[in-house]
């Protein structure tokens, strides 16, 4: 029996691993501030966590509460901070404050402990990247710029080569490529992996970083409408409101369903792999945004009111797919779950939940911060 620690374990992601550990005879305790945007307020630890997980409330930038977290412990995963892409552009602070300060807490209790953590393993994001790996026709594989706003505005969404300015396709992302986020949250999420990669080289902490690509399945939070593309298309959904498709709906992403990144974890938690190494964790195939308005439509059986527009958000990305042979190789991991089988997993929760519609609180705030714009027919 191991004792792990999951920071942000009341979470999405988080439970579902807790409820794994403890189905191999594990010994889990969650440290969690239970925010009111994921967990609604005056909320308590989810339900769905077995009876046998410690829960301490509590926050990942006190000292005090992560050294009482950290008591015994032998594998920590941090899971704890702030997501969401358009939400990060304007509240920095915060976005800051909970994702490196936390971080930066978590290793000084850790190295203070003098207890070195069997694994420490990181939740990153493929939002460390920036826009994904693409490939010109004459130039080859290429990592791209954020796409200029005075493009985006002309409708003009297009990935270019900077070199000729050719249209460009979108390739595999590998962890050996150059990071260029190109949001707050990115950012963030990229000296979180510094933090520890720092940590690791200087005192040989075992550490595994995984850069989850987009992680959909039950629990997710359906009412920030911040993050969690399917979380928020099936609200809309659910509630007969319109589906707008950003950039046309031809954004393409890489879907992965939650148990294959539980899955992930725990071999994560197990390898013996060099302190400090990044891994991909995604399915290694794309869908577009309008993709996942089809296949939610069809597995719940609704006709959805879908407009595909020339709106966009500063701070998206085009297109991005994982490279995931490194996670073959040294995580001997193999996703299982194909979209629609993932999906339906999804709607079969999602339906027995109430879900909050926020959708247009988030518009309007991200039209007040200058972060939304759109062009031409529908874009209004």
């Amino acid at each position: 029996m191991t004792n792990v620690l999951i920071t942000g374990g009341a979470g999405f992601i988080g439970s579902h691993t807790a409820e794994a550990l403890v189905a191999r005879g594990h010994s889990v305790r969650i440290l969690d501030i239970l925010d009111p945007q994921v967990h609604g307020r005056n909320a308590d630890f989810p339900s769905a966590l077995p009876a046998a997980v410690e829960c301490l409330r509590g926050d990942v930038r006190n000292p005090t509460d992560v050294q009482q977290a950290l008591a015994n412990i032998d594998v920590v995963f941090h899971f704890a901070a702030r997501t969401g892409v358009g939400q990060s552009m304007y509240d920095i602070r915060c976005y800051v404050d909970v994702n490196c300060t936390g971080t930066a807490t978590l290793l000084e209790c850790l190295l203070a402990s003098q207890r070195t953590p069997k694994r420490l393993v990181l939740s990153s994001s493929r939002a460390v990247y920036g826009e994904g790996t693409h490939q010109c026709p004459t130039h080859g594989e290429i990592y791209p710029d954020a796409r200029p706003r005075e493009r985006l505005s002309e409708g003009k969404f297009e990935v270019l080569c900077q070199w000729c300015g050719v249209e460009a396709r979108v390739v595999p992302t590998r962890e050996d490529r150059p990071l260029k986020p190109v949001s707050i949250y990115g950012w963030t999420k990229k000296h979180q992996e510094d933090l520890c990669i720092q940590v690791a080289a200087t005192y040989g902490m075992p550490t595994t970083i995984l850069r989850y690509f987009n992680v959909y399945g039950s629990r997710q939070c359906l009412r920030n409408p911040y993050t969690g593309v399917v979380s928020i298309f099936y609200t809309l959904l659910k509630t007969g409101q319109r589906i707008t498709c950003y950039e046309y709906g031809r954004p393409r992403r890489d879907f992965v369903h939650v148990s294959d990144v539980v899955a992930a974890n725990l071999q994560a938690m197990e390898a013996d792999i060099a302190p400090g190494t990044t891994i991909n964790v995604g399915s290694g195939r794309g869908h577009t945004i309008r993709d996942i308005v089809d296949v939610l439509a069809k597995v719940a059986g609704r006709q959805p009111d879908v407009r595909d527009t020339q709106q966009f958000r500063l701070g998206d990305i085009h297109s991005c797919v994982a490279d995931i042979e490194r996670a073959k190789g040294l995580l001997r991991f193999e996703p299982k779950a194909e979209l629609e089988a993932g999906i339906k997993e999804f709607v079969g929760w999602a339906a027995t939940q109430e879900a909050e519609n926020l959708y247009h609180q988030s518009v309007t705030e991200l039209k007040e911060h200058g972060l939304f714009g759109g062009h031409g027919p529908g874009a209004a």
